[in-house]
């Protein structure tokens, strides 16, 4: 040990042999700040590869060539988009200004019937995905009385509008309770799944900041959970390590999982289920890692909502996901789906206050007082917590128990019929409600192309192609899920005459933008796509 030192101290003393000071300060200086900058090159959680991938394309695309090319493409889907928008928006006027005088009652009714009836699908007779869950004019009656009544309340102002708020806490309280939860549980009701997962992200993001000192944070995902846990990374500065699937169960790869753990990790996710494939992670395993490495486990059952918290006494099998596993320490549920309450309800609740509390954004130094506020909006609306609270307490257990019966016996019997069907396959096993299928004879895109045309809206999946229906009370109707597989069986018929046929239309696009290595590429694409709503013709 001495000799190695003495070589190395001789090597340095031989370099700086001869040098004046200020060459000796210059080299010192830069070889430190070389190491420091090698060290952040390399020490990231991007993979030198990936961010390299994405400084290729940059510079390809600065190219003039390429970059007129580009922008000639970009512009033609905008319009196209556009121009999709304009058509199924045909025979509405649009409005530019406000009317000089306000509209009667009788005419402004006239004009919501008219803008709420355009759309290609006809979601009340069952024949979409998800989207909408529930439907009974009785319950729609009820919601729209109280949300009336609660329309100007608003719980930020809890003097003035305690009963809202003590709505919202009994809300919390009983979803807390079906899930399990403890006494410590706590949490908050949001817009949406969206929201909640944010806030989540954002919770645990403050807590390890301060409890352990991590600035770098990085969570734990697997790649089929929801894009929101990106959307959280992106506003969060949280970087998301995305786990790859057991391509047979489509349940993450734990191997993988456990192995993307590091010292940055601030929060591990299972789903229950994924929206892809509505299969399960393997909660219980990911709880262990959590109580082993002291992380939190955020458990996504937004999409499960009431039916995965009443699958086990509706006699259903379901493994073990909510505050009953050890390590669980949050999740997020929509009411919003399976608890029929009208849409832009969630709610967020966690094991401990303590977590809970990070959630929470304080300002103490404003002139306009001391500002705390426990989600993402300031004000929020009483009108959307008050006619939750009123559907959860209309429908009661029995109610919600006879839902998830006949909505998951719908389930099976679709998942059933579908693996019946020649040329076609279910991916996975469902947990619950979502059946996603593929096909390795033809481009699934075909059949989802076909089912359309005949009235059918389902989700298209991408890595690997596919679709997926999510069965909802809608569909539980008197021969809505006959008519589907019978109109399935048909048209998977009609493919496999011509299996190799490639698909058309829109639905290429869609299928070819999974080939594109840069992946900016595709984020512009879908700029144009979600603008497109927005756009308005010349007057």
């Amino acid at each position: 040990m001495g000799d190695s030192i003495k070589v190395l101290t001789g090597g340095i003393n031989k370099t700086f042999n001869n040098r004046e000071p200020w060459q000796i300060m210059v080299i010192t200086a830069t070889t430190v700040l070389s190491t420091v900058w090698l060290w952040n090159l390399i020490n990231q959680d991007e993979s030198i590869y990936s961010r390299g991938k994405k400084h290729f394309f940059r510079l390809v695309k600065k190219i003039p060539m390429v970059k007129a090319r580009i922008e000639k493409e970009i512009g033609s889907t905008r319009d196209e988009f556009r121009n999709d928008m304009l058509k199924r928006c045909d025979g509405l006027l649009y409005s530019y200004k406000l009317p000089e005088k306000g509209l009667s009652k009788e005419d402004i009714f006239k004009l919501v019937d008219q803008h709420i009836e355009k759309g290609n699908y006809g979601w009340q007779h069952g024949r979409v995905s998800g989207t909408v869950y529930g439907y009974d004019p009785d319950v729609v009656d009820l919601i729209t009385t109280v949300y009336g009544k609660a329309s100007y309340t608003n719980p930020l102002h809890l003097d003035i509008f305690p009963g809202i708020c003590k709505m919202e806490a009994e809300v919390v309280k009983m979803i807390s309770t079906l899930f399990n939860g403890g006494e410590n549980t706590s949490g908050t009701m949001t817009t949406g799944g969206t929201e909640s997962i944010l806030l989540a992200c954002k919770a645990y993001r403050d807590y390890a900041r301060e409890i352990k000192g991590i600035t770098k944070p990085n969570m734990v995902v697997p790649r089929s959970a929801h894009a929101a846990f990106d959307k959280a990374g992106q506003y969060l500065g949280i970087h998301v390590r995305s786990i790859k699937l057991d391509p047979k169960t489509t349940e993450v790869d734990l191997a993988a999982f456990k192995k993307a753990i590091n010292s940055n990790t601030i929060m591990l996710v299972g789903s229950a289920p994924n929206f892809p494939y509505g299969t399960m992670d393997d909660i219980e395993e990911i709880g262990k890692l959590g109580f082993q490495h002291n992380i939190p486990v955020h458990v996504d059952a937004c999409l499960g909502s009431f039916i995965i918290g009443f699958m086990k006494r509706a006699g259903y099998f379901v493994r073990p996901f909510d505050f009953s596993v050890r390590g669980v320490t949050s999740l997020s549920v929509d009411t919003h789906k399976y608890g029929f309450a009208p849409k832009g309800s969630s709610v967020i609740i966690y094991s401990d206050e303590k977590f809970r509390d990070h959630q929470f954004t304080v300002t103490t130094d404003w002139p306009g007082g001391v500002y705390g506020s426990p989600t993402v909006n300031g004000s929020r609306a009483g009108g959307i917590i008050a006619a939750c609270w009123a559907t959860m307490m209309l429908y009661g257990e029995e109610g919600y128990l006879e839902a998830t019966k006949r909505i998951v016996d719908t389930s099976r019997f679709i998942e059933d019929g579908l693996r019946k069907i020649k040329g076609i396959h279910v991916i996975g096993k469902p947990a619950t409600t979502v059946i996603a299928i593929g096909s390795e004879v033809f481009e699934i895109f075909r059949l989802s192309d076909a089912l359309s045309k005949m009235g059918w809206s389902l989700n298209t999946l991408q890595f690997p192609s596919g679709i997926h229906i999510c069965v909802t009370d809608m569909h539980t109707k008197e021969g809505v899920a006959a008519k589907f597989l019978a109109d399935t069986a048909a048209k998977v018929e009609e493919m496999l005459k011509d299996p190799s046929r490639p698909v058309e239309g829109k639905l290429a696009v869609y299928g070819v933008a999974q080939t594109i290595s840069d992946r900016s590429l595709v984020g512009e694409i879908t700029r144009k796509f979600l603008s497109a709503p927005y756009y308005i013709p010349k007057n």
